[in-house]
């Protein structure tokens, strides 16, 4: 009888290469290792090596980086999406594009089985199943990390070292390292104390802001129904646009985020993340949004602003909800078009100006020079009715008292 196949997410860290040799061990099943190429790769050659070494029976790799960034990452931030208003979701909005490729590629191979290496107490074990079970319900779903013996990260180097697999990660150099073009996640080691500061030897993108230039610099971004799409006056294509701001913003130290998190199962936990691009982004296209959505618009954009990440971070892209919200967002984004002066300095990145043809703002309205045109006197009426309601109830007040 042929062997079962089992389709595993693949990055080349720790977990998943001591999941290859486990799987085959377990389940005397052939593994097909998966890569998805979002901007992490630096050589396809040694990732494509190594998991054979390690023991699958075929590899692939696809470079998702355009369609990660187009269909996933613009799409969070045309929505303004911050999971707890800090998160730019940078894991959270891979998994569900990975998941989606996975089951596509179990399909083309006849798996029976799809795996991945998410522990039983992090979120990306929700977010790769609950996309497996929305797109494939009939595909069985492997966690080696929740079945096997290791109870500890130096366990599973000493399983690497017996089992003779290359691995990266030592002792001396403990992080957790995802990353892609919309950012890093970073985690284990030292950051697992809440009150020590981050070492410099962390962090993947950018530099110190105390080692950043000590001269200011500007860039313009302009943007087109809510995507960017030029930097400087030049038009970019995405991931050449999010590499450009991720040098910029790297250089400048800007886009480090180190956050008490509420994870979805229910554990705090310290993160350490890095996504000098994108908060970049995130700062310019809100400033462009507060100029061209009318008040009612923007506010209740905010509230849907903050379920939308919830669903990323939660692992519901596939959810009839996220895809509805989804609609309300574009609807928003027509006319957020328009361009962003920022300035950088020493990790802060500041709007300095912004300009757009849907601009709702009126200077001889917001004025108090002598071309202003409001009618000081019609403010009486209006703060008559909005405050009619109180005045209503200020004699019922006094009667509780």
């Amino acid at each position: 009888m042929a062997k079962e196949k089992i389709v595993l997410a693949y990055s080349g860290g720790l977990d998943t290469s001591v999941a290859i040799s486990w799987l085959k061990e377990n389940y005397d099943a052939e593994v097909i290792a998966y890569t998805a190429d979002l901007g992490q790769i630096k050589n396809k050659k040694v990732i494509h090596d190594k998991s054979l070494a390690t023991g699958a029976k075929r590899f692939y790799l696809e470079d998702l980086r355009e369609k990660f960034l187009k269909d996933f990452a613009f799409k969070a931030l045309a929505a303004s999406a911050l999971y707890e208003g800090k998160y730019p979701l940078i894991s959270a909005l891979s998994r569900p594009l990975i998941a989606q490729r996975m089951v596509e590629i179990a399909r083309e191979e006849k798996a029976t089985a799809l795996a991945h290496g998410a522990t039983g107490k992090g979120n990306d074990q929700v977010r790769f199943e609950l996309t497996f079970k929305a797109l494939a319900p009939n595909l069985k779903i492997i966690a080696p990390a929740r079945e096997w013996e290791f109870k500890s990260r130096e366990e599973e180097i000493a399983y690497s070292k017996k089992k003779k697999i290359p691995i990266s990660v030592t002792k001396k150099n403990p992080y957790s390292i995802d990353r892609n073009l919309w950012g890093v996640s970073i985690e284990c080691g030292i950051l697992e104390e809440p009150w020590k500061e981050p070492p410099e030897d962390a962090y993947q993108m950018t530099v110190s802001p105390k080692r950043a230039p000590n001269k200011e610099s500007y860039l313009s971004l302009e943007f087109e129904k809510g995507i960017p799409i030029k930097i400087n006056g030049k038009k970019y294509q995405p991931v050449a646009l999010m590499e450009k701001l991720n040098k910029i913003g790297g250089e400048n130290g800007i886009g480090r985020i180190d956050i008490m998190e509420n994870r979805l199962i229910g554990i705090k936990s310290r993160e350490v993340y890095e996504a000098p691009g994108a908060m970049i982004l995130y700062n310019a296209h809100d400033a462009l949004e507060r100029l061209v959505l009318d008040r009612e618009t923007f506010h209740h954009k905010r509230l849907i602003a903050e379920r939308y990440g919830q669903l990323i971070y939660n692992g519901l892209w596939f959810s009839p909800e996220r895809e509805a919200l989804e609609k309300f967002i574009a609807q928003t984004q027509k006319r957020v078009s328009g361009s962003v002066r920022v300035k950088l300095y020493k990790g802060n990145a500041i709007v300095v100006g912004r300009k757009s043809p849907y601009s709702l703002y009126q200077k001889d309205l917001a004025t108090y020079s002598k071309e202003d045109i409001f009618d000081q006197k019609s403010a009486q009426g209006f703060i008559d009715l909005f405050g009619l309601p109180l005045k209503i109830m200020a004699p019922a007040r006094k009667k509780k008292k």
